[in-house]
């Protein structure tokens, strides 16, 4: 019975969210994230996943967004997700798919650092992450920074270290350490992206420094 209701909660929000689509696109309304309304102005965006796959399976859409729209796409990816020792192969993965989002392989930069491993109940260091979020912004001139809901769509440990308001606390720090906010960070509503291509963000919060999800 359990299962039964699963499938039909999950029936039920893909219909309404695909009935949302449909309703924006019949009534002639545009996604507006990052849109000046003359489509001037190119930002260079950096996306923060934590393993390889995560940018096909939950923000493809927002990606192909961006670069219709000729902004400059970065991809931070925080391991090679070698949890089943498969992280070479998930590397290059990764780099054929973001060939295929035209996303130039030269940005994408994907770590493999000792203390940021893939895997249930590792816990990754909010500092460690905010310092290499920061170091990426400052080395691109990054205007934006996408990145997970405090969920993380599947509530993985690591897509949840990647959003935790302690990292994007410690990313304001940083910033506003060095006198300026140099990069607008938002947070995904990742379940609309992967189930209706929705672009649902929600500006983080300079005031209370936390990143916020609707």
């Amino acid at each position: 019975m359990e299962w039964l209701l699963i499938v039909v909660s999950l029936t039920v929000i893909w219909v309404a969210s695909l009935c949302k689509v449909l309703h924006e696109s019949l009534s002639g309304s545009k996604a507006t994230f990052l849109d000046d309304g003359r489509g001037s102005l190119k930002r260079n965006v950096l996306l923060v996943i934590a393993h390889p796959d995560d940018e096909s399976m939950f923000f493809a859409p927002t990606i192909n967004y961006l670069t219709s729209k000729g902004h400059n796409v970065h991809i931070l990816c925080m391991s090679t997700g070698n949890a089943d020792g498969m992280g070479d192969t998930r590397k290059q993965e990764l780099y054929l798919a973001a060939a295929t989002l035209k996303v130039s392989p030269q940005q994408v930069n994907i770590l493999d650092h000792p203390d940021l491993q893939d895997g249930f109940g590792k816990i990754w260091n909010s500092d460690l992450l905010a310092g290499i979020v920061k170091e990426e912004v400052d080395g691109h001139s990054i205007d934006v920074v996408i990145s997970f809901d405090n969920y993380g769509v599947s509530g993985h440990c690591n897509h949840c270290d990647v959003h935790r308001e302690n990292c994007c606390r410690i990313l304001h720090t940083k910033m506003l350490k060095h006198g300026s906010l140099s990069a607008l960070i938002y947070c995904a509503n990742t379940l609309d992206q992967s189930i209706s291509g929705c672009l649902s963000y929600m500006q983080s919060s300079i005031q209370t420094d936390k990143c916020i999800s609707l």
